[in-house]
């Protein structure tokens, strides 16, 4: 019986052999696994370029009628737009060419398919160079149609550079320069005498506002201020300006300064409503230290009428022929628009008189003790800025380019870690994104800040600064629409409005602009009966997304690349308009307006909210008013985007479902664009949420998954948490960061070839990390595939458990074979009787 059943193993194993190498349904499982590691690397081809006409303001959150954009000169496709996209360093897996088409009528589930390699602007090394042929199809893209070897994981602490360091001692283009300055519209921001007194940024309280008369609450005094939005109802309690009651040139908004103030200028906006269309054509100004005594602003020997709005929404600016010196100013109506009535919002400029009975100024002063660079920087001064920081600290930052804008300027990366350019093993990947709507500057401003303060503190030995520098590579993008930014910079903080430089220079809203992938989630959930066949994590681009005719930005793009290249962990996106945090899903589920709309980490996201709420100094007081129309004191500063306005094609949502990384919102203040004088005290209100949410990316549990046998990292491993409907993913040296809130978990680790493995992870109170890491074994079918592609022989210990699975495979078929015979056997009985 040995000699026959020694020849029986063989015989099983050539079988089992053959099967492996050439069975259709191991063809099909192989694509199968390469789709299920491919998702993150997807493909955009080229855009039609047709230009699209600037958007102007309307309510918050919402596109309003077109307004031709500034720049007028036609743009030749610039480097960002033509160029491919080389393999990054977030895909380790071969790239494959298929389609990807979820549709409602025709997909039953979202199951395992390929999808095109998204274009990167980064370039590949030498140790890990793929073998690409390039096709040239248009003299607006280059497309990739092969990509052959498969890209590994490796066992070295460090990644080589991929996206290559800039020098700022270069020039920029000359093309670019002239097609963004030197056009005819191109000129200075204007420079006023004084800073605003604050109405628009809340600094001048509701107290301080007086009117003649006004129509209803929601239309007092207290709605008066420069660029403030009303709801979408008209009626309510936050309408969009001061409207009297009497049509009378008898009207008049008043400002108390507190102080004597030197004014020197007043600025006027007429009413937001999407319903109603109400400005002032002409007033005249006066002041006053007493309310009672009231001296007009004379020009000359006559009293000044000074011009007003035309329309509702564009800012006018009118300076007093002579600066005046007064307590009390007051804003006194002339004509209005004929078919309305008299409403307006209005920004006062003007100098504090030093007070001489005071022997303590410094006392009154605010703002910060740390030495920064506050001012507005435009794209050549924050250049300029960002080189400065890395010639002070060369050892701990490297500035790098994601690409380029629709008009050629470059998106400049600041990368902070103790070695710069490299993704060292275990370290987490932290971003802060800034400049999404280029007319909110803040953010833009406080991550410049933030380059200036971590390198200053870490060479005076700040431990906090040098621990978080030493464990975290930070990535700093301060301007993600460089091209919006240019056009409201030039229009200066007071005079730019509500929406201009906001919409890319295509007229794209980026924050609408990444795939829509809640969608193709939710359709297949809806569809699917199999709940096991369903992905809940690294869903892919649509193929719509990445067609020709598709209106993707360039930024966009940029983003997205760098996104699937850097194995992020936690992010931050930087908006302005608004005080609170929003995080996912910023998407409803049925296209509502508004619904809670939460994702499986909702508590984790809370928190992440939380901690920049509670630590920002304007957010977290009790006693601030409402911005425009919204009051997120009582949600305590945080909300669920989806709850507050729907926005499809967030970067929050893609960058949860697409990559590993958890990112909320930041609206920073309620000005879009502050004034200069009022950067010092916005830093000191950032500061710590700044610095504590960086923090938070050292929550949770982190590891390496490795060969048990070789040790090396395991690339694309999954890592799943009981009760948690989202699993997160290695990168490509099988280290891992999974973000969660204090408590026991039991974490499974899958990878292709590897049999599962389970431990249970505990995540502490503390600042740091839990352990976490795993060792799997590969499956025999794996080794045997390994020991083939090698041309070794088959080990005797392998041979034996394939034999055993054979048999047990043949014993398990031969009982179903039998249930079947017996099952027929009684129907046939059955059928007899």
């Amino acid at each position: 019986m040995a000699p026959a059943l020694i020849l029986l193993s063989l015989l099983t194993l050539v079988v089992l052999v053959g099967g492996l190498t050439n069975s259709p349904s191991l063809k099909k499982s192989a694509t199968t696994a390469s789709y299920l590691n491919d998702t993150r690397t997807t493909s955009v081809t080229g855009i039609e370029r047709a230009r699209i006409k600037h958007r102007t303001t309307g309510t918050y959150g919402n596109i309003s009628p077109t307004k031709v954009s500034r720049f007028s000169k036609t743009v030749k496709p610039t480097d960002a737009t033509t160029k491919t996209l080389k393999p990054t360093e977030g895909s380790t897996k071969t790239l494959k060419a298929t389609t990807y088409k979820p549709t409602r009528a025709t997909t039953r589930a979202l199951k395992p398919t390929t999808v095109k390699p998204f274009k990167s602007t980064k370039g590949t090394t030498k140790a890990q160079e793929p073998t690409v042929k390039w096709t040239e199809v248009s003299t607006k893209a280059l497309k990739l149609t092969t990509v052959k070897p498969k890209i590994t994981a490796t066992r070295a602490t460090t990644t080589p550079v991929r996206f290559h360091t800039e020098d700022l001692n270069e020039n920029i283009d000359k093309k670019v320069e002239r097609r963004v300055w030197n056009t005819k519209e191109s000129e200075e921001p204007p420079v006023f005498e004084c800073p605003p007194l604050g109405l628009e940024s809340l600094k001048v309280k509701d107290s301080q506002i007086q009117a003649s008369s006004y129509k209803r609450m929601g239309l007092g005094p207290h709605r008066g201020r420069l660029n403030i939005q009303s709801g979408v109802e008209d009626g309510d309690i936050y309408d969009g300006a001061w409207c009297a009651q009497y049509k009378d040139q008898n009207q008049w908004l008043q400002v108390d300064a507190k102080k004597l103030t030197r004014f020197t200028a007043v600025i006027l906006q007429g009413r937001s409503s999407i319903w109603s269309l109400d400005y002032v054509e002409t007033f005249k100004v006066q002041v006053s230290n007493d309310t009672i005594k009231w001296k007009p602003c004379m020009n000359g020997t006559e009293e000044a009428v000074f011009e007003g709005n035309k329309d509702s929404e564009t800012a006018v600016l009118a300076v007093l022929p002579e600066p005046a010196v007064a307590q009390y100013i007051r804003i006194n109506p002339q004509t209005w628009f004929k078919n309305g009535t008299i409403c307006l919002r209005a920004e006062i400029m003007g100098c504090e008189i030093p007070d001489p009975n005071n022997i303590y100024p410094w006392q009154a002063e605010e703002g910060t003790k740390d030495k920064l660079d506050f001012r507005h920087h435009n794209y050549k001064e924050m250049r300029k800025l960002m080189k400065s920081v890395t010639e002070l600290c060369p050892d701990i930052t490297r500035i790098y380019t994601i690409g380029k804008s629709y008009m050629g300027l470059k998106l400049y990366v600041m990368e902070i870690s103790d070695n710069p350019g490299k993704h060292e093993l275990g370290e987490p990947e932290f971003r802060y994104v800034a400049g999404m709507h280029g007319n909110e500057v803040l953010g833009r401003e406080l991550l410049l800040n933030l380059m200036e303060y971590i390198c200053q503190e870490y060479k005076r030995g700040n431990q906090r600064i040098v621990h978080l520098v030493k464990e975290t590579r930070i990535h700093l993008l301060p301007s993600m629409n460089p091209d919006g930014y240019e056009m409201a910079y030039q229009k200066g903080s007071e005079l730019a409005g509500w929406a201009l430089g906001r919409y890319s220079y295509e007229g794209i809203d980026m924050n609408h602009n990444f795939a829509d992938l809640n969608t193709v989630m939710w359709d297949a959930i809806e569809l699917e009966t199999d709940q096991s066949k369903l992905i809940n994590h690294y869903f892919p681009i649509p193929e719509h997304y990445t067609s020709e005719d598709a209106m993707v930005a360039p930024e966009t793009r940029a983003v997205i690349s760098w996104m699937q290249t850097i194995p992020f962990v936690l992010s931050a996106n930087l908006h302005g308009g608004e005080l609170v945090v929003t995080y996912p899903f910023d998407m409803t589920k049925d296209w509502a307006p508004k619904e809670h709309t939460p994702t499986p980490d909702n508590s984790f996201f809370r928190w992440l909210a939380t901690v920049y709420a509670s630590t920002n100094h304007v957010m977290s007081n009790p006693d601030r008013r409402p911005c425009h129309n919204e009051d997120f004191l009582r949600h305590n500063n945080i909300i669920n985007g989806a709850n507050w306005h729907t926005v499809p094609g967030s970067m929050n949502d893609f960058s949860y479902l697409h990559t590993n990384c958890f990112e909320v919102t930041v609206e920073l203040s309620c000005d879009k664009f502050p004034h200069a004088s009022e950067l010092p005290i916005e830093w000191e209100n950032n500061k710590e949420s700044l610095l504590v949410y960086m923090e938070q990316v050292h929550r949770g549990i982190k590891g390496v998954v490795r060969d048990k046998d070789t040790d090396a990292g395991i690339a694309d491993a999954i890592i799943k948490v009981d009760d948690i409907d989202h699993h997160i993913r290695s990168a490509f040296d099988g280290d891992f960061w999974r973000l969660l809130n204090p408590g026991d978990y039991d974490v499974t680790v899958t990878a292709e070839g590897y049999f599962p493995a389970t431990r249970s992870c505990r995540v502490e109170y503390m600042h740091f990390p839990t352990i976490c890491d795993f060792r799997l074994t590969k499956t025999p079918k794996q080794r045997l595939r390994e020991i083939l592609a090698k041309g070794g022989k088959i080990p005797k210990d392998l041979q034996l458990r394939l034999h055993q699975l054979r048999i047990r495979k043949l014993r398990a078929s031969t009982k179903l074979i039998n249930q079947r015979r017996a099952s027929q056997q009684r129907r046939a009985r059955g059928a007899q009787n």
